[in-house]
């Protein structure tokens, strides 16, 4: 059958939003808009969203601080431990992103909701493997060698969070097929609901309320937990009771689908597999730097927090530029798809850059919100010049890491993610951090920041290059 007319890649994309039956439709594909505005108009809500997950963390880790740097500390490898482990579980769920962003662009309505079946039962097999991970505390704790006071801590942490990893791995399949279908203002609200709720119940279990004894920095954990069934709820309502998302629905519950389900791990293995060399290359520094005290990870913590605030702009810009990208394809339209890789990049650059420069302008008050520690500051002010640093290259990885996984590109980005992140940031942080080196004696927590910096960038220049090949070897083939 003749494809029909693409119109402008800056054209309104009313179309492939329309609560309109698909019988109404016209039959033609159309490619969505990827002007400026429609990133701002998709990115906005997703920047507030991932700002309000990353805002439980720093609440967390603000109110740990004002407890001590004990509970400091154990939050942030508690934190470090669970998030190694959700992070590279949940990547493998973002495969459903792509996959459902190019039904929606070639408009296979139901197809959406068989594929979101499929991928809520991989979250469930998901979570059944990952829980055994997260509870074997042990391991994770001497491989830390943290002091016994935070290694009491940390432990009744993994144990509380740990009830909510099933629900949040869930959460996460709703999170994708609403960025996919261009609704992420519903992640946004749940999210922020979920906020609002965090100071409260941290407070709650974390000081003690009525028959709730206070756990101190654990408190959190159980906050976390309960939160992320909560999202769940939530999420699922919407999606039953929504008329969007009626035209989406499947007649019937399905059984787990081999082929389904190879498609999404297909897909999803690589992504998860560059997610989780991406988040624990960062994570496993604060397992690392424990070794080296109390102070010195708690310094950390306050940087890396930071650090994830400050990423949460290009993700929003990454998030949208996969969304645009996956539509574009699914409509048949690969140079409206480069179009929309390459806006995505340039915003996400720009930004990126005059962040840097106000968080380094700002060190020393933004620490100070942090801790009331004078060794903590210290320890937190020496690091925050490279996380600045950090920032750019992670925007601009960031944004060409979520712009291939729109062309369905996954496995070259998982190889470049290793081999920088882990061969040269870990593996060489870990190397000057805590061993003599031609470069001078061990350089501590600032060692760690500087090789992630250098890998990082390596992977940015690296995943630039290979997105702009596929984008233009696309293009060209229309």
């Amino acid at each position: 059958m003749t494809r029909a007319p693409r119109r402008n890649a800056t054209d309104d994309a009313t179309d492939l939003t329309s609560d309109l039956p698909q019988d109404t439709r016209p039959d033609r594909r159309a490619a969505p808009d990827t002007s400026t505005r429609a990133f701002v108009k998709l990115g906005w809500p997703l920047f507030i969203a991932n700002l309000a997950v990353v805002g439980n963390g720093t609440i967390d880790t603000i109110m740990a601080g004002q407890l001590s740097a004990t509970d400091l500390a154990a939050v942030a490898v508690g934190s470090s431990i669970y998030v190694s482990v959700y992070i590279g579980l949940m990547g493998v769920l973002q495969a459903l992103s792509p996959i459902a962003g190019h039904h929606f662009g070639a408009r296979r309505w139901r197809a959406i909701g068989d594929d979101l079946q499929q991928a809520l039962w991989l979250s469930l097999f998901l979570a059944i493997a990952g829980l055994p991970i997260v509870l074997a505390t042990s391991p994770w704790l001497g491989f830390a060698r943290v002091e016994p006071e935070v290694a009491s801590i940390a432990t009744t942490y993994l144990h509380a969070i740990a009830f909510g990893l099933p629900a949040a791995l869930a959460s996460r399949t709703f999170v994708a097929l609403n960025a996919a279908v261009s609704r992420p203002k519903i992640t946004m609200m749940i999210n922020v609901f979920a906020l609002a709720l965090k100071v409260p119940l941290n407070e709650v279990f974390m000081s003690g309320a009525g028959p709730i004894p206070p756990m101190g920095g654990a408190g959190a954990a159980v906050a976390t937990a309960v939160l992320a069934w909560v999202t769940l709820a939530l999420s699922v309502g919407v999606w039953r009771l929504d008329p969007f998302f009626r035209r989406f629905h499947s007649d019937r519950i399905h059984r787990p689908r081999w082929a389904s389900q190879r498609d999404l791990l297909k897909l999803g293995v690589p992504i998860g597999l560059s997610v989780a060399f991406e988040v624990t290359s960062f994570t496993f520094m604060a397992v690392l730097i424990a070794r080296l005290g109390t102070t010195s990870v708690a310094g950390h913590q306050v940087v890396a927090n930071v650090a994830a605030i400050l990423f949460m702009v290009p993700l929003a810009i990454g998030i949208a530029t996969s969304v645009l990208v996956a539509q574009s394809m699914g409509a048949g339209a690969p140079r409206v798809a480069r179009v929309a890789a390459l806006r995505g990049f340039r915003l996400s650059i720009g930004i990126a850059l005059a962040a840097a420069l106000i968080v380094w302008l700002l060190r020393e008050p933004l620490v100070a919100l942090y801790t009331i520690d004078a060794a903590v500051s210290a320890v937190a002010l020496s690091l925050i010049g490279w996380a600045a640093v950090f920032h750019v290259f992670d925007a601009c990885q960031g944004v060409c890491g979520f712009a291939l996984r729109g062309y369905k590109n996954t496995f070259w980005p998982m190889v470049i993610y290793g081999v920088s992140l882990w061969g040269v940031g870990l593996a060489g942080g870990y190397w000057i951090a805590l061993y003599d080196t031609p470069l001078g004696p061990p350089r501590g927590a600032l060692g760690f920041w500087e090789a992630a910096t250098v890998a990082l960038g390596i992977a940015a220049f690296s995943l630039a290059w290979l997105a702009a090949d596929v984008s233009r070897r696309t293009a060209e083939r229309e």
